[in-house]
């Protein structure tokens, strides 16, 4: 059990690297997308006490608040 925790940690922990390194050649625009997008899920999940679709409307929500802004 020990050791499928260490490999899922390993998963996780690349994935996550991968992924920011993504962001390196964004314009700012895309930049404040990308934080208004995750502001407003986790904002979505917590308002409606973690409902998937509540979410997913945050985050949507939050995205085009983001890239308004980042005009």
């Amino acid at each position: 059990m020990k050791t499928l925790k260490r490999i899922a940690l390993t998963v996780v922990t690349v994935t996550t690297l991968i992924s920011l390194s993504a962001c390196g050649n964004m314009s700012q625009r895309d930049k404040s997308t990308a934080v208004g997008a995750g502001v407003g899920g986790v904002a979505g999940a917590v308002l409606t006490g973690g409902s998937g679709i509540g979410t997913v409307g945050g985050a949507a929500v939050g995205g085009v608040i983001g890239n308004q802004v980042g005009k």
